[in-house]
């Protein structure tokens, strides 16, 4: 889980304190989860879920890839194509 975090905060070339600012989790907090001293609690992982919007289960490695991503850039993708064919029409 540790290296999910830190992958997560450095794609989106975030520090530390930007990510505790952004999530009102403590910088050291944050250091202890990504070191692996400490694990985040049901509360944290929520909150670091919902900011990188990725499911709990991806962010403590339960699952190799975030799939509720894909289905929500899936549904966009067919949204545009929808809209795409009504314009068609005209």
């Amino acid at each position: 889980m540790q290296n999910r975090i830190r992958d997560l905060r450095e794609d989106m070339d975030m520090r530390q304190s930007d990510l505790a600012e952004k999530t009102g989790i403590d910088q050291r907090t944050i250091s202890n989860y990504e070191t692996g001293k400490t694990s985040p609690d049901a509360y944290a992982l929520i909150k670091l879920a919902d900011f990188f919007d990725v499911s709990i289960d991806y962010l403590i490695g339960r699952v190799k890839h975030d799939y509720s991503t894909s289905d929500k850039k899936n549904r966009i993708i067919d949204n545009i194509q929808k809209q795409l064919e009504e314009l068609k029409k005209y």
